[in-house]
């Protein structure tokens, strides 16, 4: 357990006595700015072993082995973790006993960040963030708050309770998780291309669908990064990563940046298929008896990635369709080199937007599977079963 200098440090206490009370054996590593915020003596009445913090100990000048600690654990967790330590794990700066023991680490890293609202949605923290996600670190996101400027972000380090859940959920199946170790792309929800600085061309896409099956896919183990159209839905499971945009060109520029190091995506997402060609800076007055606008086409997200996808990566799609649906749907499949398509049609009653349910019919190249109606938590893992099935399927044809 690494612990920094972080007034969150307190709650590191309630994390060692549940997970001490679980039976684990905790050995807790603190920096020097650590033990500003809680004393050595506390954290070793709670795990019943002396607190680590320099590379030598000060009585008898034992050396404390960073090495030894990598091979002795069955996963780290650094909580609290602050923007200082995230920058130097980040780029392997290696001056306290904490950060030489991640870099010595051969278990699992779970990260908790801790810090200012601001400072956690600083580029640079972001981008620290990023480049630990993609060395196989678990970033446990931080609890929402408001940023100065009055919008909301995300600062607080996550509540105990959670941290703990989460850190057992992924030891305890970490083995069996079918999607361990796989990294997944979901967008989901509607886009929104604005008119004027008051409206917008938009569409009544939920992001119920998408939500859930980036809650399904987090919870067999994948690292799941979904991208989020304007919604009013929350995440659950600490292991997906959210990216909040608005309009097709922020979802693309998301989607171009994560489809890279992902093993599979699955776009969800109701994208605007044309956007305002001017947008007024001032809101439109009602002048005239009518209004013309120009519409011009936003950017073709599936198109795109599924020209980028290669051999290992598997790409699934959606299509609405108000008529001849399997055909369309097959035209679209062909279209955007997906691996399969979702299709769903507005002439089932009670599904698609907006609704808790959903029918579904899966189609590939050489497949068809039709099933009933159900809700969308439960169809989320019939699709995410033919996602696996493609992803066993291009491994075993890797090896």
């Amino acid at each position: 357990m690494g612990i920094t200098g972080s007034i969150a440090a307190y709650k590191s206490c309630l994390i060692i006595r549940e997970l001490v009370k679980a039976g684990a054996d905790v050995q807790v590593v603190i920096t020097p700015a650590g033990k500003e915020f809680i004393t050595p003596i506390t954290l070793s009445a709670l795990t019943r072993k002396p607190v680590i913090s320099e590379f030598f100990a000060q009585r008898d000048g034992t050396w404390n082995s960073h090495v030894a600690l990598g091979l002795w654990a069955d996963a780290m967790l650094i909580a609290p973790c602050t923007a200082s330590t995230l920058g130097k794990m980040a780029n392997g700066i290696a001056d306290n006993m904490l950060i030489t023991t991640y870099l010595s680490m051969k278990a699992p890293v779970f990260i908790a960040p801790a810090m200012d609202l601001d400072m956690y949605a600083h580029p640079t923290t972001q981008q620290n963030i990023e480049r630990l996600r993609s060395f196989g670190n678990f970033i446990i996101e931080p609890q929402s708050g408001f940023l100065a400027s009055g919008l909301e972000g995300k600062g607080r380090m996550e509540a105990p309770e959670r941290i703990v859940a989460f850190l057992d959920e992924q030891l305890s199946s970490r083995n069996e998780a079918p999607l361990k170790d796989k990294r997944i792309m979901i967008t989901a929800g509607p886009t929104y291309e604005k008119i004027d600085p008051v409206r917008f061309i938009g569409n009544y896409s939920s992001g119920k669908m998408g939500f859930a099956l980036a809650e399904e896919c987090a919870a067999r183990g994948a690292e799941v990064t979904l991208i989020a159209g304007p919604v009013s839905i929350e995440t659950s499971h600490p292991a997906i990563r959210r990216i909040d945009v608005e309009s097709c060109d922020e979802m693309y520029d998301a989607a171009m940046k994560t489809f890279c190091n992902a093993d599979a995506a699955i776009l969800c997402a109701a994208v605007a298929d044309f956007k305002p060609e001017k947008v007024a800076d001032r809101k439109i007055k009602r002048e005239k008896d009518d209004l013309m606008l120009r519409l011009q086409p936003t950017h073709d997200i599936a198109a795109a990635l599924g020209n980028k996808k290669s051999d290992r990566q598997v790409l699934a799609g959606f299509a609405l369709e108000t008529n001849d649906e399997t055909d369309n749907a097959r035209k679209k499949l062909e279209k955007k080199h997906f691996d399969f398509i979702v299709l769903n049609s507005l002439r089932n009653a009670g599904t698609c937007f907006r609704s808790d349910e959903n029918q579904i019919t899966i189609i590939s190249t050489d497949d068809k599977k039709e099933y009933g109606k159900k809700p969308k938590t439960e169809v989320a893992k019939d699709i995410i079963d033919e996602l696996q099935l493609r992803l066993n399927t291009k491994q075993s044809a890797g090896q």
